[in-house]
């Protein structure tokens, strides 16, 4: 792929990142408050996955329902969910993600909107990859402070999905299913690898061939500054004339 010459946005980078993980085929889930996410999927759609199912919350050419959001939870109970997104005011070292209090449960230093069926999605949805437009030992904790949802759970349990990975503006970082933690996957360019571990509150394993996540291509750019961000603007006006550079 030729490599892109023009600067870009974090929240642009992140988003393909994402688009390239979404496979042609797939019905692939995006929230209703995941705007880095959606542009990733919708991005797939013009690039490289034009026969995906793309459905996004809150949006009307996006949604195919005519019951509300619960049927999104109602199509991966069926196991017909393929990819999904999900954040997190804190990921641990398990896999488990926050959405609930910061501090303790009774007397929280802060409450949030809680889950929304992510704890089920989190198990469900045959892929997950999670999203956090921070890295830091705020976000990336050694223990969550309330476990919305588990990145681990028994062998006893039916679980098709869980993490694969987390996209930050620093890397991504996979998640080893078998040995149960977080590894560097890919750094950004730019970014170092002591830049990532200060960074995250938890020890990553460093594989001893690091790759660095390749850079947008012009392509990639033009897409989703002009088709992409169009129809973005539909759904969330202020990120695409904010976060998508015009």
């Amino acid at each position: 792929m030729k490599e892109a010459h023009l600067a870009y946005t974090p929240e642009e980078l992140m988003a393909i990142i994402i688009s390239r993980e979404v496979r042609n085929l797939e019905t692939v889930g995006v929230g209703a408050a995941s705007p880095i996410p959606a542009a990733g999927c919708l991005l797939a759609e013009q690039l490289h996955a034009p026969q995906a199912t793309i459905i996004i919350l809150g949006s009307k050419e996006y949604h195919p329902f005519l019951g509300g959001s619960s049927e999104l939870h109602f199509l991966a109970q069926r196991g017909e969910l393929d990819l999904f997104f999900l954040s997190g005011l804190q990921i641990d070292s398990l896999g488990n993600i926050n959405l609930h209090v910061l501090g303790d449960y009774q007397a929280p230093k802060m409450r949030l909107p809680g889950a929304y069926g992510s704890a089920m999605l989190y198990y469900m949805a045959r892929r997950v990859i999670l999203f956090r437009t921070e890295h830091t030992r705020r976000t990336f904790v050694e223990k969550v402070d309330f476990v919305t949802a588990p990145g681990i759970t028994s062998a006893r349990v039916y679980r098709p999905g869980g993490p694969t990975k987390v996209v930050t503006p620093k890397a991504i970082l996979g998640w080893d299913r078998t040995n149960k933690k977080w590894y560097l996957e890919s750094l950004h360019p730019g970014i170092t690898v002591a830049d990532v571990l200060e960074n995250t509150g938890f020890p990553l394993e460093i594989p001893s061939s690091l790759t660095i996540t390749l850079s947008p291509t012009d392509k990639e750019l033009q897409t989703l500054r002009t088709t992409v961000r169009a129809k973005l603007e539909k759904i969330y006006p202020e990120f695409a004339q904010q976060k998508i550079l015009a």
